[in-house]
Protein backbone atom coordinates (compact mmCIF):
# COMPACT_ATOMS: atom_id res chain seq x y z
CA UNK A 1 0.00 0.00 0.00
CA UNK A 2 1.23 3.28 -0.63
CA UNK A 3 -0.24 6.64 0.60
CA UNK A 4 -0.01 10.06 -0.93
CA UNK A 5 -0.37 13.68 0.01
CA UNK A 6 -2.18 15.44 -3.02
CA UNK A 7 -1.87 19.11 -3.61
CA UNK A 8 -5.25 19.96 -2.11
CA UNK A 9 -4.07 18.41 1.04
CA UNK A 10 -6.49 15.27 0.56
CA UNK A 11 -5.19 11.88 1.43
CA UNK A 12 -5.51 9.51 -1.04
CA UNK A 13 -3.98 5.52 -0.83
CA UNK A 14 -4.09 2.22 -2.89
CA UNK A 15 -1.87 -0.06 -3.89
CA UNK A 16 0.58 1.04 -6.70
CA UNK A 17 -0.44 0.86 -9.90
CA UNK A 18 -4.36 0.84 -9.36
CA UNK A 19 -4.83 4.77 -10.57
CA UNK A 20 -2.89 7.63 -12.30
CA UNK A 21 -4.72 10.60 -11.73
CA UNK A 22 -3.74 13.68 -9.64
CA UNK A 23 -6.40 15.62 -7.62
CA UNK A 24 -6.28 19.02 -9.53
CA UNK A 25 -7.86 22.06 -7.21
CA UNK A 26 -11.33 22.28 -7.47
CA UNK A 27 -11.57 18.34 -7.67
CA UNK A 28 -14.70 16.97 -6.35
CA UNK A 29 -14.36 13.30 -3.64
CA UNK A 30 -17.26 10.47 -4.52
CA UNK A 31 -18.43 8.85 -1.72
CA UNK A 32 -19.57 5.18 -3.18
CA UNK A 33 -21.56 2.28 -1.14
CA UNK A 34 -20.82 -1.47 -2.35
CA UNK A 35 -22.12 -4.73 -2.14
CA UNK A 36 -20.23 -7.75 -3.12
CA UNK A 37 -20.28 -11.59 -3.21
CA UNK A 38 -16.48 -12.71 -2.48
CA UNK A 39 -16.86 -15.63 -4.05
CA UNK A 40 -14.10 -15.78 -6.53
CA UNK A 41 -12.36 -12.44 -6.30
CA UNK A 42 -8.92 -12.38 -4.94
CA UNK A 43 -9.88 -9.97 -2.20
CA UNK A 44 -11.15 -6.98 -2.43
CA UNK A 45 -7.64 -5.11 -3.17
CA UNK A 46 -6.46 -4.30 -6.00
CA UNK A 47 -3.53 -6.69 -7.88
CA UNK A 48 -1.99 -6.69 -11.32
CA UNK A 49 -3.17 -9.31 -12.82
CA UNK A 50 -5.35 -10.84 -10.60
CA UNK A 51 -9.60 -10.36 -10.32
CA UNK A 52 -10.45 -8.66 -7.63
CA UNK A 53 -13.08 -6.33 -6.32
CA UNK A 54 -11.19 -2.95 -6.86
CA UNK A 55 -10.18 -4.22 -9.89
CA UNK A 56 -13.65 -4.44 -11.50
CA UNK A 57 -14.44 -0.98 -10.00
CA UNK A 58 -11.85 0.98 -11.24
CA UNK A 59 -12.46 -0.68 -14.74
CA UNK A 60 -16.13 0.59 -14.53
CA UNK A 61 -14.99 4.21 -12.88
CA UNK A 62 -12.77 4.84 -15.76
CA UNK A 63 -15.34 3.55 -18.63
CA UNK A 64 -18.10 6.06 -16.67
CA UNK A 65 -15.46 8.85 -16.09
CA UNK A 66 -12.52 8.77 -18.34
CA UNK A 67 -10.43 8.75 -15.34
CA UNK A 68 -9.01 6.14 -13.35
CA UNK A 69 -8.47 7.43 -9.65
CA UNK A 70 -6.92 5.80 -6.44
CA UNK A 71 -9.43 3.98 -5.01
CA UNK A 72 -10.11 4.64 -0.94
CA UNK A 73 -12.06 1.60 1.31
CA UNK A 74 -12.90 1.28 4.41
CA UNK A 75 -12.06 -1.94 4.96
CA UNK A 76 -9.82 -4.60 2.40
CA UNK A 77 -11.79 -7.69 2.72
CA UNK A 78 -9.92 -10.99 1.84
CA UNK A 79 -10.32 -13.23 -0.54
CA UNK A 80 -13.42 -15.22 -0.54
CA UNK A 81 -15.04 -12.52 2.08
CA UNK A 82 -18.16 -10.61 1.29
CA UNK A 83 -19.56 -7.02 1.86
CA UNK A 84 -23.12 -6.03 2.54
CA UNK A 85 -21.76 -1.76 2.88
CA UNK A 86 -18.60 -1.59 1.80
CA UNK A 87 -17.64 2.26 1.53
CA UNK A 88 -15.31 3.33 -1.31
CA UNK A 89 -14.44 7.07 -1.99
CA UNK A 90 -12.12 8.38 -4.96
CA UNK A 91 -11.03 12.18 -6.13
CA UNK A 92 -13.01 12.93 -9.53
CA UNK A 93 -11.44 16.04 -11.25
CA UNK A 94 -13.84 16.26 -14.17
CA UNK A 95 -17.45 16.03 -12.04
CA UNK A 96 -19.43 19.24 -13.84
CA UNK A 97 -21.80 16.70 -15.10
CA UNK A 98 -21.56 13.93 -12.63
CA UNK A 99 -25.25 12.74 -11.73
CA UNK A 100 -25.60 9.92 -8.72
CA UNK A 101 -28.24 8.06 -10.08
CA UNK A 102 -26.77 7.72 -13.62
CA UNK A 103 -23.41 6.75 -12.12
CA UNK A 104 -24.71 4.19 -9.83
CA UNK A 105 -26.75 2.51 -13.39
CA UNK A 106 -23.64 2.70 -15.15
CA UNK A 107 -21.70 1.01 -13.02
CA UNK A 108 -23.77 -1.96 -12.46
CA UNK A 109 -24.41 -2.70 -15.83
CA UNK A 110 -20.59 -2.50 -16.42
CA UNK A 111 -19.67 -5.02 -13.36
CA UNK A 112 -19.33 -8.20 -13.01
CA UNK A 113 -22.96 -9.31 -11.55
CA UNK A 114 -21.34 -10.58 -8.06
CA UNK A 115 -20.86 -6.82 -7.12
CA UNK A 116 -23.75 -4.24 -7.02
CA UNK A 117 -22.66 -0.23 -6.46
CA UNK A 118 -26.25 0.62 -3.93
CA UNK A 119 -25.20 4.24 -3.97
CA UNK A 120 -22.82 7.32 -4.95
CA UNK A 121 -22.96 10.80 -3.52
CA UNK A 122 -20.37 13.98 -4.24
CA UNK A 123 -18.93 13.88 -0.05
CA UNK A 124 -18.15 16.61 1.80
CA UNK A 125 -13.84 17.65 1.16
CA UNK A 126 -11.71 15.54 3.13
CA UNK A 127 -14.03 12.63 2.90
CA UNK A 128 -11.77 9.31 3.29
CA UNK A 129 -13.10 5.88 3.17
CA UNK A 130 -11.09 4.44 5.26
CA UNK A 131 -9.67 7.06 7.59
CA UNK A 132 -13.01 9.07 8.29
CA UNK A 133 -14.65 5.69 9.45
CA UNK A 134 -15.47 5.28 13.04
CA UNK A 135 -15.84 1.58 13.40
CA UNK A 136 -16.53 -1.14 11.71
CA UNK A 137 -18.68 -4.39 11.81
CA UNK A 138 -18.98 -7.62 10.70
CA UNK A 139 -20.91 -10.88 10.69
CA UNK A 140 -19.75 -14.45 10.65
CA UNK A 141 -22.50 -17.21 9.81
CA UNK A 142 -22.67 -21.23 11.37
CA UNK A 143 -24.95 -22.72 9.83
CA UNK A 144 -25.77 -26.02 12.09
CA UNK A 145 -26.83 -29.03 10.18
CA UNK A 146 -25.49 -31.87 7.85
CA UNK A 147 -26.96 -30.67 4.36
CA UNK A 148 -26.41 -27.38 2.62
CA UNK A 149 -28.69 -24.56 1.63
CA UNK A 150 -28.07 -23.48 -1.58
CA UNK A 151 -29.76 -20.12 -0.68
CA UNK A 152 -27.42 -19.52 2.59
CA UNK A 153 -24.22 -21.40 1.69
CA UNK A 154 -22.42 -19.11 -0.02
CA UNK A 155 -22.16 -16.73 2.80
CA UNK A 156 -22.14 -19.16 5.34
CA UNK A 157 -20.12 -21.90 7.35
CA UNK A 158 -21.86 -25.31 7.02
CA UNK A 159 -20.39 -27.00 10.42
CA UNK A 160 -21.87 -30.52 11.70
CA UNK A 161 -21.46 -29.92 14.72
CA UNK A 162 -23.45 -29.07 18.17
CA UNK A 163 -22.02 -25.31 19.07
CA UNK A 164 -22.44 -24.37 23.06
CA UNK A 165 -23.51 -21.17 22.58
CA UNK A 166 -23.04 -20.14 26.08
CA UNK A 167 -19.56 -21.25 26.37
CA UNK A 168 -18.68 -18.71 22.66
CA UNK A 169 -20.33 -16.08 24.81
CA UNK A 170 -18.45 -16.25 27.73
CA UNK A 171 -14.98 -16.65 25.72
CA UNK A 172 -16.02 -13.84 23.33
CA UNK A 173 -16.57 -11.59 26.26
CA UNK A 174 -12.82 -11.45 26.85
CA UNK A 175 -12.38 -9.70 23.49
CA UNK A 176 -14.03 -6.60 24.27
CA UNK A 177 -12.47 -3.26 24.78
CA UNK A 178 -8.74 -2.07 23.85
CA UNK A 179 -5.90 -4.92 23.17
CA UNK A 180 -2.94 -5.99 21.37
CA UNK A 181 -4.35 -8.87 19.02
CA UNK A 182 -1.18 -10.11 17.55
CA UNK A 183 -2.32 -13.82 18.49
CA UNK A 184 -5.56 -13.40 15.93
CA UNK A 185 -3.73 -11.09 13.46
CA UNK A 186 -0.79 -11.55 10.83
CA UNK A 187 2.00 -9.78 11.41
CA UNK A 188 2.10 -6.48 9.94
CA UNK A 189 5.00 -6.13 7.12
CA UNK A 190 5.60 -2.74 8.11
CA UNK A 191 5.39 -3.57 11.82
CA UNK A 192 2.05 -1.28 12.38
CA UNK A 193 0.51 -1.72 15.84
CA UNK A 194 -1.74 -4.57 15.91
CA UNK A 195 -3.41 -3.18 19.23
CA UNK A 196 -8.10 -2.82 18.56
CA UNK A 197 -10.73 -1.40 20.37
CA UNK A 198 -13.54 -4.03 20.44
CA UNK A 199 -16.65 -2.41 21.45
CA UNK A 200 -19.41 -5.06 20.51
CA UNK A 201 -19.59 -9.25 20.59
CA UNK A 202 -22.68 -10.97 19.77
CA UNK A 203 -24.61 -13.97 19.30
CA UNK A 204 -27.92 -14.02 17.64
CA UNK A 205 -30.07 -17.62 17.28
CA UNK A 206 -32.59 -18.89 15.11
CA UNK A 207 -33.45 -22.11 13.48
CA UNK A 208 -30.55 -24.06 12.70
CA UNK A 209 -28.17 -20.91 12.31
CA UNK A 210 -25.90 -18.75 14.42
CA UNK A 211 -24.82 -15.59 13.98
CA UNK A 212 -21.77 -14.12 15.70
CA UNK A 213 -21.74 -10.21 15.44
CA UNK A 214 -18.80 -8.04 16.45
CA UNK A 215 -18.11 -4.35 16.03
CA UNK A 216 -14.55 -2.76 16.50
CA UNK A 217 -12.94 0.72 15.30
CA UNK A 218 -10.73 -1.53 12.75
CA UNK A 219 -9.71 -4.81 12.73
CA UNK A 220 -6.09 -5.85 11.08
CA UNK A 221 -5.37 -9.04 8.85
CA UNK A 222 -7.27 -12.33 9.71
CA UNK A 223 -8.27 -10.94 12.96
CA UNK A 224 -12.61 -11.89 12.51
CA UNK A 225 -12.00 -15.30 10.90
CA UNK A 226 -8.97 -16.35 13.65
CA UNK A 227 -11.40 -15.12 16.40
CA UNK A 228 -14.30 -17.26 15.09
CA UNK A 229 -11.88 -20.03 14.70
CA UNK A 230 -11.31 -19.86 18.09
CA UNK A 231 -14.31 -19.30 19.09
CA UNK A 232 -15.86 -22.85 17.24
CA UNK A 233 -12.92 -24.28 19.11
CA UNK A 234 -14.33 -23.37 22.45
CA UNK A 235 -18.00 -23.77 21.16
CA UNK A 236 -17.19 -27.77 20.14
CA UNK A 237 -15.34 -28.11 23.76
CA UNK A 238 -11.59 -28.61 22.18
CA UNK A 239 -10.57 -25.53 24.33
CA UNK A 240 -12.14 -23.49 27.43
CA UNK A 241 -13.67 -20.08 27.41
CA UNK A 242 -10.87 -18.83 29.41
CA UNK A 243 -7.94 -20.01 26.76
CA UNK A 244 -9.80 -16.75 24.74
CA UNK A 245 -8.39 -14.99 27.26
CA UNK A 246 -4.95 -16.53 27.73
CA UNK A 247 -4.78 -16.46 23.98
CA UNK A 248 -5.02 -12.60 24.03
CA UNK A 249 -2.25 -12.32 26.60
CA UNK A 250 -0.32 -14.34 25.31
CA UNK A 251 0.25 -12.14 21.99
CA UNK A 252 1.78 -15.12 20.38
CA UNK A 253 0.20 -16.34 16.80
CA UNK A 254 0.80 -19.55 17.76
CA UNK A 255 -2.15 -19.70 20.33
CA UNK A 256 -4.63 -18.89 17.23
CA UNK A 257 -3.71 -21.42 14.89
CA UNK A 258 -7.49 -22.26 12.91
CA UNK A 259 -8.76 -19.58 10.43
CA UNK A 260 -13.06 -20.01 10.01
CA UNK A 261 -13.83 -20.17 6.50
CA UNK A 262 -14.25 -16.99 4.74
CA UNK A 263 -17.95 -18.08 2.85
CA UNK A 264 -19.13 -17.24 6.21
CA UNK A 265 -17.81 -13.73 6.76
CA UNK A 266 -19.66 -10.44 5.66
CA UNK A 267 -18.69 -6.93 6.32
CA UNK A 268 -22.00 -5.57 7.37
CA UNK A 269 -21.52 -2.04 7.99
CA UNK A 270 -19.02 0.69 8.35
CA UNK A 271 -20.07 4.04 10.88
CA UNK A 272 -19.51 7.12 10.25
CA UNK A 273 -20.54 10.73 11.87
CA UNK A 274 -23.98 11.33 11.39
CA UNK A 275 -25.32 12.74 8.20
CA UNK A 276 -22.26 11.39 6.50
CA UNK A 277 -23.59 8.25 4.76
CA UNK A 278 -27.18 8.87 2.11
CA UNK A 279 -29.99 6.51 2.86
CA UNK A 280 -30.10 3.75 0.36
CA UNK A 281 -32.03 -0.10 0.39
Amino acid sequence: MIDVIEPSGIRVSGPSGQGTDSLRSGALIVGAIVSYIGTGFSGFAFQEGQFTVAGELLKAVEVCTGERPRLSVAGRTDAGVHARAQVISFPLNDAERFSSDRFVKSMNSLMDKRISMRAAWIADEGFHARFSARYRKYRYRFVIGSTRDPFIGPTSWLVGDVLDVAKMREGSRFLLGEHDFSSFCRKDPDGASLTRRVDEVVFEESAGMLDFWITASSFCHQMVRSIVGLLYQVGTSKVTPAYVGMALNAKDRSWVKMLAPASGLTLWEVGYDVGVLPQWS
